[in-house]
């Protein structure tokens, strides 16, 4: 049994292929040793038939990745765009979430990677938001564990192996009865979320962490700063402590897999407002921009037509 609701097929190194037959070898290097790099994308159902929102950027961001682990791609930009606007098509999605993979295969094992080959593929699934309906804002939870020190592992690579942190900060957040953990840096500075950038109001300004605070350069962090400065809000990116989320009048994470979330506690601590003004017409501008319903923000939009 599976919580997967699944489709009909899966992109694999250039073929599309029944989802049950895009299978891998129990030896494959990146499942031993978390060799691999991603990319979670959403398309959404628009006026003018589904679009895939900021799939360059993504993709973009899959081959810098790739670049930072000495992985070889063997699909450019361009051909996975257009893998993926086949494959949402032979799904029959109207909406969906988009996984974009890239691991080392099987080949070789042991710490030597230049021996695996490079796999590609690319999944499309019908998946709700990846955290609670957010009308009265999430709860979470400082975790124990810490960001991993962006010169263990780069920060700005979105890549397999280092998801262990998140994974278990969110399970020590989830079995503590809350929503989300946040993650601090070695320094105490406030990082991220376990899948979410964060963002503080104060006093009209909008607050983010830096990448290098160790938090990934979000492409939903970047497109909620430029629809704040649209909306003639205040914006800066600087460092942030734990105590400036709790004296914030708003809090809220975005990410991918979630969308705009407003946060209505920090370790047990109420913020006045969840979602608070600015929170709300930001999570109101970013569903008007991935609907296609703002044409300013078409640009985004990769129709699948």
């Amino acid at each position: 049994m599976t919580d997967l609701p699944e489709a009909s097929t899966i992109w694999l190194d250039g073929a599309l292929v029944p989802w049950h037959a895009a299978t891998t070898h129990v030896l494959t290097h990146g499942l031993h040793y978390g060799t691999g790099v991603l990319e979670g994308t959403r398309a959404f159902a628009t006026a003018d038939g589904p679009a895939v929102f900021r799939l360059p950027e993504h993709l973009r961001r899959l081959e810098r990745s790739a670049r930072m682990l000495r992985m070889e791609l063997p699909y450019g930009v361009a051909d996975l765009a257009a893998a993926t606007v086949d494959l949402v098509r032979a799904n029959g999605h109207r909406s969906c979430y988009l996984r974009h993979f890239a691991f080392l295969g099987y080949g070789a094992m042991g710490l030597d990677m230049r021996s695996s080959p490079t796999t590609t593929a690319i999944a499309s699934w019908e998946w709700h938001a990846q955290l609670p309906d957010a009308q009265g804002g999430i709860r979470l939870k400082t975790s124990s564990w810490r960001r991993t020190d962006p010169n263990a592992v780069p920060p700005a690579a979105k890549a397999t192996g280092p998801y262990l942190n998140s994974v278990l900060a969110r399970r020590e957040a989830t079995d503590a009865g809350y929503d989300e953990a946040l993650l601090l840096g070695a320094d105490g500075a406030v990082s991220e979320c376990t899948g979410e950038n964060v963002f503080v109001v104060r006093d009209g300004v909008l607050r983010t962490p830096p990448a290098s605070a160790g938090a990934l350069e979000g492409i939903t962090q970047d497109t909620v700063l430029t629809l704040a400065r649209d909306l003639g809000a205040a914006v800066r990116v600087e460092s942030l402590l734990r105590s400036d989320l709790y004296a914030a009048d708003e809090v809220f994470v975005c990410g991918t897999a979630a969308g705009v979330v407003a946060v209505r506690s920090l370790d047990d601590r109420e913020l006045p407002a969840a979602p608070g003004p600015l929170t709300a017409r930001l999570r109101a501008a970013y569903e008007a921009a991935v609907t296609g319903a703002d044409g300013r923000y078409r640009h985004w939009l990769t129709y699948v037509g």
